[in-house]
C-alpha cells in the first residue's frame, strides 16, 4: 500500500503549489508511473521541427516545456531527499525562466529528452518508494515555505498534469 494516499494538508505546501496538488486523485505514484505513456501518446507523430514550436511568442517550444518538466522533478525530488533524510536545512528556489535558456533543449533530438525523461522518472520513482511513513511525513523548508515530502509526491506528479494539459490545450491544437 502506498504512504502517499493520503493527500497534504495546506500547512504541507505553499498556496501557489495548490493547482498542481489539486490535479492528483488518488495515488500520486501511481500517476508518476501513468505519466510516461500520455506524454509519449501525445507526443507521438511529432516532428523534430513540431516540437519546437511555440503557442505564443515568448512562450517556451514543447522540448523546452520538456526539460522544464525534468528539471523541475529533479529539484523537487532533491527537495525530497533533503527532507526525507531529516536535513532541515532551508533549501533554495530556483528560477525556471533562467534554467530553460540554459538547457539548450530546441538543439537535442526529442529521443534523447525522452531518454532522459525515463532515466529521470525511474529515479523519482525509485527514491518515493523507499521512504518510510515517518519520512514521508517530514516537513521541511523549500523556496522559504514549509513542504512535506508527501506534499513534494503531489506537487511533482501535479506539475506534470498541469504540463500535459498545456501540451493538450495550447500546444497539440496550434499544430493541427
Amino acid at each position: 500500500m502506498s504512504l502517499f494516499l493520503t493527500p497534504p494538508a495546506a500547512p504541507e505546501y505553499a498556496p501557489f503549489y495548490h493547482t498542481y496538488v489539486k490535479l492528483i486523485t488518488g495515488d500520486p505514484l501511481e500517476a508518476l508511473r501513468r505519466q510516461p505513456q500520455e506524454l509519449r501518446q501525445l507526443l507521438a507523430g511529432l516532428t523534430e521541427e513540431q516540437t519546437l514550436f511555440r503557442y505564443a511568442p515568448g512562450k517556451w517550444s514543447i522540448k523546452e516545456n520538456l526539460v522544464h518538466m525534468l528539471d523541475t522533478e529533479r529539484i523537487f525530488a532533491y527537495r525530497a531527499l533533503r527532507i526525507g533524510r531529516g536535513d532541515t536545512t532551508a533549501l533554495p528556489g530556483f528560477e525556471q525562466d533562467d534554467y530553460v535558456p540554459a538547457s539548450g533543449a530546441d538543439a537535442r533530438p526529442l529521443a534523447d529528452i525522452l531518454h532522459e525523461y525515463d532515466t529521470v522518472r525511474a529515479a523519482t520513482l525509485s527514491l518515493l518508494e523507499s521512504f518510510t511513513a515517518e519520512a514521508v511525513g517530514r516537513l521541511g523548508t523549500a523556496s522559504g515555505q514549509p513542504v512535506s515530502v508527501r506534499a513534494l509526491a503531489y506537487i511533482l506528479s501535479g506539475h506534470e498534469a498541469h504540463h500535459l494539459n498545456l501540451l493538450r490545450e495550447r500546444y497539440l491544437p496550434g499544430l493541427q
